[in-house]
């Protein structure tokens, strides 16, 4: 056996053919079950900011809250909103969060409706366009069809992209916008190496930057990655001079109004508050106070955060958490790993290998199942990742010529950088509230790619190691498939917030309820929940919330004139009150929180 290449690499014929497969699954994958679940949280204040309504209804007190008037219709709903209404709802509503995105999802909306599958779907148009960037970056800088192709692949059935692309918030399209600031960044400084100025290029660069920070602040952090680089390799003042003045005038022009003058003024108070509140939870309250898991941020309660969070970053890794599979099983596999790399490392240079050597690295990798105590596939997968270290590290090996290096270390800076912000804020606010995948969704890319060349160097690997390895690959391709079926169900808690599976919009169906059944003279009686807020940023004008109300109003035609009122009396359930008998008509029982999510 011996570590020369073996087996011819792609056809350049069929890669059109694999891209498209690749594509379809990718489709197939995001469109399934699209609006089988109802809208949550976030995505509730998505919708409401995207129509201009804050929550709790600050800038519709004259619909609920008008002294003596014992109605409202949707009509009054829909009037017309001002850029203030716009920008006070994301403001209350959406701490400030993803202008860019609520204002295209707004144009979206009116163009093709507010159902749930219709939302979503610009979600699932960015993500796709996140399989096609990340093939493009591939190919271009790596100069191999397979680990374009590869990286294509693992981006269309990447958990987190799949579950995010049936989510109607910013995620998608920040990791889409983010990465083609990346693609034109590197386009650039191409044409510049050629004595070129590419306005054009500059331009959509710059706008790309805007989108990306307006999409999620913590996008900039690409940005930084952008700057290190550019202070690392490039030496060309012009250069400096032309990236500088773009991200100059994309700043005076895009952002600065909404730092300054928009919502986004806000941002960084509500930032400082939510530190103190959740530095407060992690010492008083860490694990029942309803925001999940939070700790005070000391170095172990960091690192035990961040582990599965930069696990989760790589296909080949997701799902290998010390929780899951045990601290004493995780120990165990990766000794048996490494043992299992020394003797592969052993005979690196050697033009045959003893026979007897890959026998000794199957043991090692297939018998941690039998010296654990919790017996699954992931167990051998956890036990593989040195090796795939390995095989990544002699992929870099292969990329010696300068421009290839350099993207390398691109691709690295930009992995790292947003979870190395992560760990910083968590430590500076001392907790470990924000150590989350959402938070490191800018990174996912760039870990497909190094991926994508970790498995077109595996086929330059011996025999014995592809088939091991590929076995191994083939295990954890079973986690994930379930996991995206898991996720499909909603029963992926970590993706969907939510281990019950939700029900179809309650809300859509309840105004769909009321469309049906309404006649002149009944009234909709909404339920009237008691608010017990937490501090003074979560007071509102009255003390029981109207939520259910204004979601249900969001799928009622918009020039309607049903009578609707909110009954203070329970809680639970949307009634119509028809108005000749007086009779009540169930339309929808939330039973509680049950259906509310």
């Amino acid at each position: 056996m011996n570590f020369r290449q073996t087996g011819p690499p792609f056809s350049s014929r069929n890669t059109l053919l694999f891209l498209a497969l690749i594509m379809l699954l990718a489709t197939g994958l995001r469109l399934y079950k699209l609006d089988a679940h109802g809208i949550f949280l976030d995505e509730k204040f998505t919708l409401v900011c995207t129509q201009g309504v804050v929550q709790e209804g600050a800038n519709q007190k004259d619909v609920f809250f008008t002294p003596g008037k014992a109605y409202f219709t949707p009509a009054e709903f829909w009037k017309p909103k001002s850029l203030a209404d716009y920008n006070e709802a994301i403001i209350r509503s959406d701490i400030s969060n993803s202008p860019a995105y609520t204002g295209l999802l707004a144009l979206w909306i009116e163009i093709f409706g507010i159902g749930d599958y219709a939302t979503r779907s610009l979600s699932v148009l960015f993500s796709l366009g996140v399989v096609v960037l990340t093939y493009l970056l591939a190919v271009r800088y790596t100069g191999s069809e397979r680990v374009r192709l590869f990286s294509a692949a693992l981006a269309a059935t990447e958990p987190f992209f799949v579950a995010y692309a049936h989510v109607a918030r910013s995620y998608s399209m920040t990791i889409f916008v983010s990465l083609l600031s990346t693609y034109l960044f590197l386009l650039i400084l191409e044409r510049r190496t050629a004595g070129k100025h590419p306005w054009g290029l500059y331009i959509g660069y710059g706008i790309s930057y805007a989108f990306t920070i307006l999409g999620h602040s913590l996008g900039a952090m690409v940005f930084v990655a952008h700057g290190l680089y550019l202070l690392f390799y490039v030496r060309d003042p012009k250069t400096y001079l032309a990236l500088g003045l773009t991200w100059f005038i994309a700043t005076v022009t895009l952002l600065l109004p909404w730092f300054t003058i928009g919502g986004g003024r806000y941002i960084f108070m509500t930032m400082a508050y939510q530190g103190q509140f959740y530095r407060n939870l992690a010492y008083t309250n860490p694990t029942g106070n309803g925001f999940g898991y939070i700790l005070p941020a000391t170095l172990p309660n960091v690192l035990r955060m961040a582990l599965p969070v930069f696990a989760d970053l790589f296909w080949l890794t997701n799902g290998l958490t010390l929780d899951g599979l045990g601290k004493r099983n995780a120990v165990t596999g990766l000794l048996a790993g490494l043992l299992a790399l020394g003797m592969v490392w052993r005979y690196r240079r050697s033009v045959r290998v003893p026979g007897w050597v890959p026998a000794i690295v199957c043991v090692l990798l297939g018998g941690v199942l039998l010296v654990t105590t919790i017996k699954t596939g992931q167990q051998v997968v956890l036990a593989a990742v040195p090796l795939f270290g390995y095989v990544l590290y002699e992929a870099i090996k292969q990329y010696n010529k300068s421009a290839q290096r350099r993207f390398v270390v691109l691709m690295t800076m930009l992995l790292l950088t947003p979870i190395l912000f992560l760990l910083l804020m968590a430590f500076k606010n001392d907790h470990t509230y924000g150590i989350t995948q959402r938070y490191t969704s800018f990174s996912f890319p760039y870990a497909l790619i190094l991926l994508g060349m970790l498995l077109d160097q595996l086929l330059r690997m011996p025999r014995f190691l592809q088939a091991t390895l590929g076995a191994v690959i083939l295990i954890q391709g079973y986690y994930i498939l379930l996991l995206n079926k898991q996720i499909l169900d909603d029963k992926a808690p970590k993706y969907t917030q939510f281990s019950i599976p939700r029900i179809k919009n309650p809300y859509m169906t309840a105004a769909e309820s009321i469309q049906q059944q309404y006649t002149p003279g009944d009234t909709v009686l909404y339920p009237a929940i008691r608010l017990k807020p937490a501090d003074e940023i979560e007071k509102t004008y009255w003390p029981f919330s109207i939520k259910d109300a204004q979601m249900t109003n969001l799928y009622l035609p918009r020039d309607a004139t049903y009578y609707q009122r909110m009954d203070t009396t329970q809680q639970d359930r949307i009634w119509l009150v028809k108005g000749k008998t007086g009779q009540r008509v169930l339309i929808f029982d939330f039973k509680g929180q049950t259906y509310r999510y």
